[in-house]
């Protein structure tokens, strides 16, 4: 297997590669790749259910996340569809976010494998590295960043997103975490805070912790260097550390459709970095 960097610090395409058939060997090579490159693509893949499972599973704890999107009665609870069609309110992932950080122990890593595509093209997503947004803080703001702590909220998709209150009944978390934390496999530091979850700076005034909040989701979001556009075609599959990256799905293809599987397989608990 070899890559070809997508961008140098972001993103790499996976060239050799058959998923469906992975030794220990093999297996290695790649969670050292996605520390390092933090989103890998991988083409071509003729993948059944369980095989793109087996891919989640070689990293975090092993254990597959199932999301409170999974359609209730799913024969299968452990992959997520992300379904797009002309009738869509809303694309699921539209909006710069990081996977239910909202957990205490927070997605590890996803694996979306895309079945349909736009014809007319489009429907592209962004990654954008939270290790590299740390880096390019001012000492001052990265500073003040690690006295920081925020509340990340479950519910917070379902009401500016999807513009309705949770389902009834429905659980979901909410938990403080620290602005930077470090990275459970590299130890790196990491800039902790997206705009799909997030509500509050905590320990500030509202009206101090709207303009923090702003002030370093803005900066994630223009910090183009970090980021890293990702084409997708049929039987692409894209692989992404979850803590190590922010992303965007773009709804650039109404009034097309747009068919995905997603395995995301749970991490640990976050410590403060």
């Amino acid at each position: 297997m070899e890559l070809n960097h997508l961008t140098p610090l972001i993103g790499s395409e996976v060239l050799g590669a058959d998923l469906s058939s992975l030794d220990d060997i093999k297996a290695g090579w790649i969670r050292k790749q996605l520390i390092e490159r933090q989103v890998l693509v991988f083409r071509d893949q003729q993948l059944n259910r369980e095989q793109h499972k087996a891919v989640a599973r070689l990293f975090g704890t092993g254990k597959l996340h199932v999301h409170a999107l999974v359609p209730a009665g799913q024969e299968d609870p452990e992959y997520a569809p992300i379904r797009t069609t002309p009738d869509s309110n809303y694309a699921i992932g539209e909006g710069w976010h990081t996977d239910v950080s909202c957990d205490p122990a927070p997605i590890a890593a996803s694996a979306l494998y895309m079945r349909e595509m736009p014809e007319i093209g489009g429907g592209d997503t962004m990654f954008a590295s939270m290790t590299e947004c740390y880096k390019r803080l001012s000492d001052p703001l990265r500073d003040l960043a690690h006295r920081l702590t925020a509340l990340h909220d479950g519910a917070k998709p379902w009401r500016d997103v999807y513009a309705i209150d949770p389902p009834a009944g429905m659980p979901y978390n909410r938990t403080v975490h620290p602005l930077v934390i470090a990275h459970p496999d590299s130890g790196l530091p990491v800039l902790w805070l997206n705009r799909g979850f997030v509500t509050r700076i905590e320990g500030v005034t509202p009206l101090e912790g709207r303009h923090l909040l702003e002030l370093y989701l803005n900066h994630i979001e223009t910090c183009l260097p970090a980021q890293v556009r990702v084409k997708w075609a049929p039987d692409t599959l894209v692989l992404w550390d979850n803590v190590a990256t922010q992303h965007h799905a773009v709804w650039d293809y109404h009034p097309y459709s747009r068919y995905a599987e997603r395995v995301s397989v749970i991490g640990s608990e976050l410590r403060a970095a």
